[in-house]
């Protein structure tokens, strides 16, 4: 196969795939600059004012049940069905959005960051939170500084309650000294991974006495619903911490201390190196060249964690070509890259049956081993393609194929007009010699979908 037009290859590696009802950006600057499309928060979204006016509420309803309020359990019941209503919405949104997202890049580039600060859900106020977080946290800074998304990541109430930092209090803080007979934990979650996920990585030169004078440093940071500050002076531990040889803080512990950390981590040598490699890996390669790595290194270092920059270099990386199908569709990917090829708009899936898009799209999620917001860790979803191409997985790609599109869009496009709209020139011989010949459009429709050309970016 020769090299396929830009257009087209940058659809397919940084986005979500080519769509009939398209017209690709033509040239890196015009992919870059699409990003600005997934930063905007819908009128709908789930944001943390959202959740505090829930749990305000939640709270008053509480409070007249305790009270002997006969209307409070139904008002309970109903506030809870708007919220699981909110959610199902959201989830919704994330697919409509990816399918709509001309470039693709900025909705890809939402799920990389949200991943890279992985806040799961759990709980319907968890999964509600988690939901929060990438409005809050990961969209309004897809093209900003690195330093600014980590500290909108690290002090989210998401963030804090996924890694127990709402618990943890200094041992000699005001609150500890107040109360000496209750038990005051430091927790370590949030600063371990502060340093060995979001920011230096696994390997870089940094001691476990940095993460526990970061665990100290941090305390103070706290939520609740009925304040706006997120740093509470009386459970964070006084005296100065040090971290990796700079000393922050002094006698009262402050918010302007946690930011400082912040700062410094954010463009650290070894946070460029490690967000480098990471974009590279997600984007080009499960084993990325060398060179492109320490291209990406040296913009994040040149312009201070410029992510606009880093997105711009990555569009204009020739490794983009050079390695083509280099990496394996996570199942998200392929589901969004499914409903785009077959000619779905955002509004048609946001119309979606519940039915439909529990069955087809959220089932299906699970079974290929990406159950939605769930991942096992903080660490996020696994890169290398043999986490994605499990039996199992692979099985239910198929079966998704053969049985859905079917269920989505009536009728079914022409599988060899499916195969020009999806897949472009950059078609195998194998694959354009096959679907002419498969004995029913859905069997046709179902080769595209499953094949190689189609599951590998």
């Amino acid at each position: 196969m020769t090299q396929p037009p830009y257009d087209q290859m940058a659809a397919i590696r940084l986005g979500y795939g080519l769509s009939p009802r398209m017209t690709l950006p033509a040239d890196p600057q015009a992919v870059a600059a699409s990003v600005v499309g997934a930063t905007r928060i819908g009128p709908r979204s789930i944001t943390l004012e959202r959740m505090r006016a829930w749990q305000l509420e939640g709270r008053d309803i509480s409070m007249a049940a305790k009270a002997g309020d006969p209307g409070a359990q139904e008002a309970g019941k109903a506030q809870r069905k708007v919220k699981s209503q909110a959610y199902d919405q959201s989830i919704r949104a994330r697919f409509a959005r990816a399918v709509d997202d001309v470039a693709g890049f900025g909705e890809r580039l939402v799920w990389f960051w949200a991943d890279h600060f992985t806040v799961a859900g759990g709980s319907l106020r968890q999964s509600l939170m988690a939901a929060a977080f990438i409005e809050d946290a990961i969209r309004p800074h897809l093209s900003g500084r690195f330093g600014e998304m980590m500290l909108a990541a690290e002090t989210h109430p998401g963030m804090l309650a996924y890694l127990d930092q709402i618990n943890s209090v200094g041992p000699n803080s005001i609150s500890a000294r107040r109360n000496p007979r209750k038990p005051a934990g430091l927790n370590e979650n949030l600063a371990r991974e502060m340093i060995e996920l979001h920011s230096l990585g696994v390997g870089a030169e940094y001691t476990q006495a940095d993460i526990e004078q970061l665990a100290e440093l941090l305390t103070g940071l706290t939520y609740n619903p009925r304040r706006t500050a997120i740093f509470r002076r009386e459970n964070a531990e006084p005296g100065a911490e040090t971290v990796l040889g700079e000393t922050y803080g002094g006698r009262k512990g402050s918010l302007d201390d946690i930011r400082a950390v912040i700062a410094d981590l954010a463009v650290h040598p070894a946070t460029a190196a490690h967000i480098a490699r990471k974009m590279a890996v997600h984007f080009v390669a499960d084993d990325p060249p060398q060179a492109l790595v320490d291209r990406l290194t040296g913009v994040f270092m040149d312009t201070g964690g410029d992510l606009g920059a880093m997105n711009l270099a990555l569009a204009e990386a020739p490794e983009l070509a050079t390695h083509f199908r280099g990496k394996m569709r996570q199942p998200f990917e392929f589901l969004v890259a499914g409903m785009r090829s077959l000619g779905l708009t955002g509004p048609e899936v946001l119309a979606l049956r519940s039915s439909i898009i529990n069955g087809h799209l959220r089932q299906p999620l699970a079974v290929m081993g990406q159950p939605w917001a769930a991942p096992s860790g903080p660490d996020g979803w696994p890169e290398p393609s043999e986490n994605w191409a499990s039996p199992q997985g692979l099985a239910m790609r198929i079966n998704w194929a053969m049985a859905v599109p079917s269920r989505l869009v009536k009728p079914l496009p022409d599988a060899r007009g499916l195969l020009e709209a999806c897949l472009g020139d950059t078609a195998s011989e194998a694959l354009v010699w096959a679907v002419p010949r498969a004995e029913s459009q859905a069997e046709g429709v179902a080769l595209v979908l499953a094949s190689v050309d189609f599951n590998r970016r």
